[in-house]
């Protein structure tokens, strides 16, 4: 019989990547630098749109008046600027005219018209400025948004700046996208800038020894570069959006962070308690390993629910997401056990921490608390021991604070991204701006109404008649026919994706007509993504809550913590979806944050934050519940292994969630409105479900459930015997007590990793 102190015999995931270390990171050299290869220049690849639904009636309708009616929709606006002169005044006019002739005779240009062509028409009203000092002229720019890009680089300088009398600037749809493109690629270089030294800075805190400190920044690199090159990859095949390099960049360094710390931290503590560097990969891989493994599948699970969604924005985040969870997830798994393997004990090397605290000794630094010290350790202990007491008033108190946090997003208003994203200083933001201001209706901002079949002109003007008598129509225009097919344009009252102009969307859809008809613009476009984001919604959350249920089963073995995880999980998200509505679209915090508040929330941001925080969450739920577990199963001690996993992991998981704030609110410091949302509202829920969730309201809810905790019925044991995986060795697992068995009866534990005491402070404890 084996001893039970001796060690383990290694497995065969352990032989593999500890077998030939050298060559395994000289392989991954050789991949990173084709990955860099592979992966350079993907920015510029990349799409800046992508929330409309591909199959939705609008979408049809837009691409449709592109083929028929290319000038039915412009999206290059040049606003004109007389001065203290009339738009009116012939010197104005002749410029104007002969501006509009330039921008008609270049390539990749259509369907150019201005105030002053439309003056004969009847339709130049809402081409002038209300206080007739501007005016505007209006083309579309074709091609596919690489395309458009590039024919707006080539033809804006000339046509940009002073003119004879007029100043011109350009704005419109396409002038939005290409300057949000340009923002986001140098607002993302400078988030790396930001983060990366604060990062390393951070991991030296917690480590101490720089060596261990690069560690983590190196994986983090290498799933990041990966990331881009399968990005690369995907271009190929599908859109992607721009948006989704920032999540490549966050969760590259944060997950890769986390998982590296988590691993570095187990190895160091099983140096420190004695064993050679083999027997502490062994070990490290079998526990650590493992929770690396199944919270890696958890986050990407989350991420993967965004492709059950039509939008190209949505999917975007779930081929970066997945990719870089996955290769974050196998460098920690592969390359940092052959790095630890060579390193050894020079692992603890360059403790630089000694410039600042002196005599600290070897056990301290692989002791316990997440890298903190034994004092750390000791806190988180009596932090664990305090909730337990008082269960009952921090599961309530916990509770009620998060709700209230929440409250706020009952009043959220779905709206769509336009030039207010961008900083108020920039071009396209500024032309938007004064055309909301000054001009009357919504220029570039009206609803199309594609009408297809034959039709005569008397049912044309009968059906104008009965749109033009809808509350909602300021003026309807047209229409203008070719062949079988014609069109109208319907100026709403108000903004261009008010509830007027949404409500407008519906009642034209159902207008009769003795023709077929479809609606879309701007407001029609978001009223298609609410659909088809409300639609896919239910199914997304059943997805993820499912398999989120069934991989904390095979991790726990029981019935009743997947279910605590998964609603602890939704309720840690609320104090962030209450930020996003109270700060972002409601406008507090403005001034501070530095962005212009449109009053709504673009409708897909809830959807990715959701489940981008949903998954980090759960990667810190798995960290400590493993823990708990491994802990449960060798002593058979319900609170005291609450206690224990949270003294052990505690200070590794506030560590970990510091750093990735970290990272998301460098992300956060963006001049674009959504990305700057998404970062600190990330960052929000990360901290609070780290600080507050996982350190107050997990012990406080284990202690009320008790031993029932570990509970499951005879089948799903058996189930999980057969199939499941937790924090330690593999093995007979100790039978689930009985929830209604008398306190003491508890079955003897086998021994396992965790078996032998490693310090004094677990014995005392």
């Amino acid at each position: 019989m084996t001893e039970v102190n001796s060690p383990p015999r290694p497995g065969g995931w352990t032989r593999f990547v500890t077998a030939r270390p050298r060559s395994s990171l000289l392989a991954a050299l050789v991949l990173t630098v084709l990955a860099v290869l592979a992966g350079s220049g993907v920015a510029e690849r990349l799409g800046s749109g992508g929330w409309e639904d591909p199959a939705a009636q609008s979408t049809y309708a837009t691409k449709a008046l592109e083929r028929e009616f290319p000038g039915s929709q412009p999206n290059l606006l040049l606003l004109l600027d007389a001065g203290d002169a009339s738009v009116d005044d012939p010197a104005v006019a002749a410029e104007a005219n002969r501006l509009t002739a330039r921008l008609a005779a270049e390539k990749g240009v259509v369907g150019v018209g201005s105030y002053w062509q439309a003056q004969a028409s009847g339709t130049a009203s809402a081409l002038r400025a209300k206080d007739g000092h501007e005016a505007l002229i209006a083309a579309r720019i074709t091609g596919d948004e690489k395309t458009m890009g590039e024919t707006l680089d080539r033809i804006a300088p000339a046509l940009r700046g002073t003119h004879g009398p007029v100043e011109a600037r350009i704005g419109g749809g396409v002038a939005v996208r290409h300057e949000m493109q340009t923002v986001i690629q140098e607002d993302l270089t400078r988030a790396e800038v930001i983060a990366l030294p604060i990062t390393l800075v951070l991991l030296v805190m917690v480590f101490g020894s720089a060596v261990a400190a690069l560690l983590p920044l190196g994986i983090g690199i290498v799933a990041i570069l990966g990331t881009n090159a399968v990005l690369s990859g995907l271009t190929r095949f599908t859109d992607v959006s721009i948006f989704a390099m920032n999540l490549t960049t966050a969760l590259g360094l944060g997950l890769a962070i986390d998982y590296a710390l988590f691993i570095v931290r187990r190895f160091r503590e099983e140096l420190a308690a004695g064993a050679d560097p083999a027997a502490a990969i062994g070990t490290t891989l079998r526990t650590a390993g493992r929770t690396v493994l199944f919270s890696a599948l958890t986050v990407a699970v989350s991420l993967a629910a965004m492709l059950l969604f039509p939008q190209y924005f949505l999917r975007s985040f779930a081929y970066a997401g997945m990719a870089v969870v996955l290769l974050a997830a196998a460098a920690a798994l592969i390359l940092l056990p052959a790095a630890l393997i060579l390193l050894g004990d020079r692992v603890n090397s360059l403790d630089l921490r000694r410039l600042l605290r002196r005599g600290r000794t070897a056990a301290a630094r692989g002791g316990e608390g997440g890298e903190g010290g034994e004092g750390d350790g000791r806190l988180w202990g009596r932090t664990a021991d305090l909730v337990m007491r008082r269960a009952p008033f921090f599961a309530l108190a916990t509770t009620a604070v998060l709700v209230l946090l929440g409250v706020p997003f009952l009043g959220v208003k779905f709206g769509t991204a336009d030039d207010r994203q961008l900083p108020s200083s920039a071009e396209s933001h500024v032309v938007q701006q004064h055309i909301r201001d000054g001009f009357p209706g919504s220029p570039g901002g009206g609803l199309e109404v594609l009408a297809e079949g034959r039709a005569t002109p008397d049912q044309y003007t009968a059906y104008k008649e009965r749109v033009a008598a809808l509350p909602e129509v300021a003026r309807v225009d047209g229409p203008l026919v070719k062949g079988d097919a014609a069109y109208f344009t319907v100026l709403p009252r108000g903004e261009a994706v008010d509830e007027t102009a949404q409500r407008l969307v519906r009642d034209l859809r159902a207008t009769a007509a003795p023709f077929e008809t479809k609606v879309t613009g701007t407001a029609a476009v978001l009223v298609d993504s609410k659909h088809a984001i409300g639609a896919r919604l239910p199914w997304a959350a059943a997805f993820i809550a499912v398999v989120t249920l069934l991989l904390v089963f095979l991790l726990t073995g029981s019935v009743l913590i997947p279910l605590q995880a998964v609603a602890l999980n939704a309720l840690s998200l609320t104090a962030m979806f209450g930020a996003v509505v109270w700060v972002f679209q409601d406008g507090h915090l403005s001034g501070l944050l530095g962005f212009t508040s449109p009053g709504s929330i673009e409708t897909t941001l809830p959807v990715l934050m959701f489940c981008v925080a949903f998954g980090l969450s759960m990667d810190y739920g798995v960290f400590l519940l493993s823990r708990i577990k491994e802990e449960y199963d060798r002593t058979g001690d319900h609170e005291g292994a609450v206690a224990l996993g949270l003294r052990r992991t505690g200070g590794l998981i506030t560590a970990a969630a510091v750093i990735l704030a970290v990272v998301m609110v460098a992300i956060g410091t963006s001049r674009v409105t959504n990305t700057k949302m998404l970062g600190l509202g990330i960052a929000l829920a990360v901290l609070m479900d780290a600080m507050v969730v996982r350190s107050l309201l997990v012990p406080a809810i284990m202690r009320l459930t008790g031993r029932a905790t570990w509970w499951a019925p005879a089948p799903l044991r058996a189930f999980h015997r057969r199939f499941g995986l937790s924090e330690g060795e593999s093995g007979p697992a100790r039978p689930a007590p009985d929830a209604g068995a008398p306190a003491g009866a508890l079955p003897e534990a086998p021994s396992g990793p965790g078996g032998r005491e490693r310090d004094t402070a677990d014995a005392h404890h």
